[in-house]
């Protein structure tokens, strides 16, 4: 896939999401979007850690909110698998955020997508985008991405699952989600 390619995915990505945030938050969005993301940024968005992904993370030259959306996207996806988000599960994102360090306008998305379900297109760009990212990952970097993200995810999905805290703790909605994200790393 070309650099063009991968761009213009990353870009749909944005302009997805631009359309479904309300205009302060895009406006903020677009001002971040014009610095340039290091290390310790792109970690303190994603809590990704490990140095050699974050490296490549870096030499992609992704945009803040780019890095936001695929970072947290699917956690996000996860709790509304099942067209609601209840109180564990909103908690749960939550620190998912936190412990991903996001603060500011990142933190903010979260909670916007927390209220308001983000709209399909995005999560379909977003597997479309970390598939483009994917190949041009190591096979180490790439399970790691891919680690991380359904960690994350999957902490969400058994937040709230099961019956009085027996049986399986994640739905098939949850589940089918969590194959989804998986499936976007190839």
């Amino acid at each position: 896939m070309s650099n063009d390619s991968l761009a213009d995915r990353g870009k749909e990505l944005e302009e997805a999401f631009f359309r479904q945030a309300n205009q302060k938050l895009t406006e903020k969005l677009q001002a971040e979007n014009k610095k340039k993301l290091d290390k310790e940024a792109i970690s303190k968005l994603t809590g990704i850690s490990s140095g050699e992904l974050l490296d490549k993370l870096v030499e992609l030259n992704l945009g803040a909110s780019t890095v936001a959306a695929f970072g947290l996207l699917p956690v996000v996806e996860v709790a509304w698998a099942d067209g609601r988000i209840d109180d564990k599960e909103k908690q749960a994102v939550l620190d998912a955020s936190r412990q991903a360090g996001l603060t500011g306008t990142a933190a903010e998305i979260v909670e916007h997508w927390l209220k308001d379900q983000p709209a399909k297109n995005i999560f379909e760009t977003w597997k479309q985008y970390i598939a483009a990212i994917a190949v041009r990952l190591g096979p180490d970097e790439k399970t790691l991405m891919k680690n991380e993200m359904l960690g994350r995810a999957r902490a969400v999905a058994e937040a709230s699952g099961g019956f009085l805290g027996l049986g399986n703790h994640v739905s098939k909605e949850e589940q089918a989600v969590l194959d989804k994200i998986a499936a976007a790393f190839g």
